[in-house]
């Protein structure tokens, strides 16, 4: 009898089919100013400048962006990290 190989199996498919993903939203609000949210873009995620910046912009133009997707707690987290810093964020699951 001959096994499948799970594991090469489950290497295979993306890791985003194998588990619910929420994502992390941030909202335009009046009290921010642009270079602050690029500033906390940078340190909450580790971006370079120009995407936190592509991302703030985003967010100014369109009234939001969606900056990550993960699991369950680490949006959480992220979200926790957004409001510390003031800005208005929140998660949704993806799908």
């Amino acid at each position: 009898m001959v096994l499948p190989d799970l594991e090469q199996e489950n290497q295979s498919r993306p890791k985003d089919s194998l588990e619910p993903g929420y994502l992390v939203i941030c909202w335009d609000d009046p009290v921010n100013l642009m270079v602050y949210v690029t500033h906390v873009f940078q340190v909450v995620f580790g971006w370079p400048k120009p995407k936190a910046e592509r991302h703030m912009l985003q967010v100014h133009r369109q009234g939001k962006s969606v900056l990550t997707r993960e699991s369950l707690e680490k949006a959480e987290h992220y979200v926790h990290q957004l409001q510390r810093y003031h800005l208005h964020a929140s998660m949704e699951r993806d799908g």
